[in-house]
Order: structure tokens, then sequence, then C-alpha cells
């Protein structure tokens, strides 16, 4: 059943994990090897190879915009059912610390671009609202690395998925000079466009939406769509997988058009990210599954709702930089060996 009780704790609730009652820590290169082979990581690793061979593989357009739409919501009503057995108390702190985090991550990621790497403001802001917002699947891909791993994140992860969502986005626009800014709006775009887009983007509608489903909806109406929500959403999340290694492959033939730095920016800032995502939730009082998986979002690079937003306040930003970066470099980087490394750390640090 999916909801037995409302102070039954989430993972008792929605999955079924190993316990960490005769759990073997893996060593470090067990644990990649074993991300390696989960059948997410081999779906994405597929699509890419499908692409790169040039195969006839296609995902129809409505099937990709109806995954999306499956696993954002089952986001957000899986995180609005936790969040009904959490107290204030318990996640004041996680919330709070996750805020801080969707702040100092665009700046620092735009300090890196402008100082070391000599971009651009427009391009730096950018890419700093794409590194400094969270990618979804990312986050789902580090919750499934978890549960194998015996160490799921809290259940109310999914709640700072949507608080993390937004605050890049609104810092990397107030980096950009305000004439940028009067020239965007000129052309119909510009701060406020991009907020609208941003709130009533896809993401954040289902993220909340489905938080607040979640949170107020009866257990026993619950229940009845456990199925759906619940059994389907591996195999969903495996078929998206499958779709985004193509979309990546794709962008493999923009590679050259960034540049090393942006290469080593795409690796290096990530696991610098990440690690202090890992640091500040150990201190929030995450558990070691909580705070590896806080480090995989905060580590992410978005590519739903920062590209959006992005290409309305600064349309002349170049998408070959920062759609390139958050999906070509930093997302596959991620899913085969960040969030391996930043359950390391988590462990290491809770040892």
């Amino acid at each position: 059943m999916l909801v037995t009780s409302r102070a039954l704790p989430y993972n008792t609730r929605l999955v079924s994990w190993t316990s960490k009652e005769g759990f073997r820590p893996l060593a470090g290169a067990e644990i990649i090897i074993s991300n390696l082979l989960s059948p997410v990581v081999l779906a994405f690793a597929l699509g890419m190879a499908a692409a790169l061979v040039r195969s006839d593989l296609e995902f129809p357009e409505a099937m990709y915009h109806a995954l999306t739409i499956f696993l954002l919501f089952a986001i957000g009503l899986k995180g609005g059912i936790a969040l009904a057995a959490t107290t204030l108390a318990e996640i004041a702190l996680p919330l709070a610390a996750t805020l801080m985090l969707g702040v100092v991550t665009p700046l620092t990621a735009f300090g890196v671009l402008r100082w070391i790497g000599r971009i651009d403001r427009v391009n730096a802001a950018a890419i700093a609202a794409h590194y400094g917002s969270v990618s979804a699947v990312t986050f789902l891909a580090a919750q499934a690395f978890g549960q194998t791993m015996g160490l799921p994140g809290e259940g109310y992860m999914p709640a700072l998925v949507a608080v993390l969502e937004v605050p890049a986005i609104v810092v990397a626009l107030l980096l950009v000079g305000r004439s940028v800014q009067d020239d965007a709006e000129r052309h119909g775009g510009g701060r406020g466009a991009a907020m609208r887009e941003v709130l009533t983007g896809r993401s954040v509608v289902l993220l909340v939406g489905g938080l607040v489903v979640g949170f107020v909806a009866d257990p026993a109406g619950l229940a009845t769509v456990e199925p759906f929500f619940i059994g389907l959403f591996p195999g969903a999340l495996t078929l998206f997988l499958l779709e985004l290694g193509m979309v990546a492959a794709r962008r493999l033939r923009d590679l050259r058009r960034v540049g090393p730095f942006l290469l080593a920016f795409g690796v290096v800032v990530p696991v610098l990210h990440g690690c202090l995502g890992v640091w500040v939730g150990q201190y929030a009082g995450l558990s070691i599954g909580g705070s590896a998986v806080l480090g995989a979002m905060v580590g992410s690079a978005s590519y739903i709702a920062a590209p959006a937003a992005v290409r309305i306040a600064l349309p002349q930003a170049n998408p070959a930089f920062y759609l390139t970066a958050a999906l070509g470099i930093t997302f596959p980087f991620n899913l085969t060996l960040g969030i391996p490394l930043y359950y390391a750390f988590a462990r290491w640090m809770g040892a």
C-alpha cells in the first residue's frame, strides 16, 4: 500500500529499500561500477550510442513531454506525501540551507566564468543560472542510486528540488547590467517575462502542484494511484534517460565550440558545488543519503526551467554554451561518476 498511516516514514510508505542492517559499505570502485550498471545509466548510454551510430530510433515529441509531466508530478506527489508526515522543525533548517545554496552557487559559477574563464557578462550569467538551478533527472538518479545502496534520502527531498529551482535564475538575472535587461524588454523579454516563465513553467507548476496534492490528499485516495505513480516510475525514468542519452549525444557536436575551459568548468564546478551541498546538508541535519542527494542536486545543472528563462531574459546569450555545458558535459558526468562521488564524500563525512 502507498499509505497506511501519516506517521510512517517516507521510505516505509513509498518504496522498498535495503535495510542498513547487514549492509556492507562498498569500496569506491564498487560504488562506481554499481552506478554504471544501473538501468538508468545503461539506458542513457544506449541512447547516446543510438545517436552516435545515427540509428533511426526517435522518441515522438508528445511522448517526451508526457514522460516529463509524469516524472515531475510524481516527484512532487511523493514529496507532498512525505511533507505531511514531517514537522516544521525537521525541514526548516534543510529548506533554509537549500535556499542559501541556491543563491551562493550561481554567484560562485559566475565568478569562475568571469574572472578565470574571461567569459562576457551575459553568457556568464546565462551559464550561472543553469549551474545554480537543479536537474530533476539528476535528483531522481541520485535517489534511485541511494535506494540501491541502502542510503535513501529523506522523503521530503522533492520539496528541496522545488526550492532550488528558482533562486539561481533570479540571481543570474540580477547579475547582468540594467542595459542588458532594458534591451531584452524592448524585444519582448526581460526580467519580468523571464520570472513569469519560471513561475508558470511546467517544472515549477508540476513540482509545487504535486507537493500540494500529495500533502492534502486523503491517504485512501492516494493508495488508488500508487500502481501508476509509484509502480511505473522506475520504468518511466529509464525511458526518459534513453531519450536524454540521444539528446546529450547530439550536443557532443558542439563541444568544440565551447572550448577547453567550459569542458573543465562542466566537471570541476559541479564537483565543488556537489561537495559543498553534501557538507551543508550534513550540518543542516540531513542523513548521509539525504546530504548526498542534496550534493547531487547542487552539483547538477538545469536544462528545463533555466533554458526557458534565459532564452527570454537573455536572448543575447549563446545557447551552445549553456545547453552544451549543462546537458552535454555536466549531466553525463554526474550520471556516471558524480553521483557515486557525492555518496562517497557523504559517507566519509558521516563516518
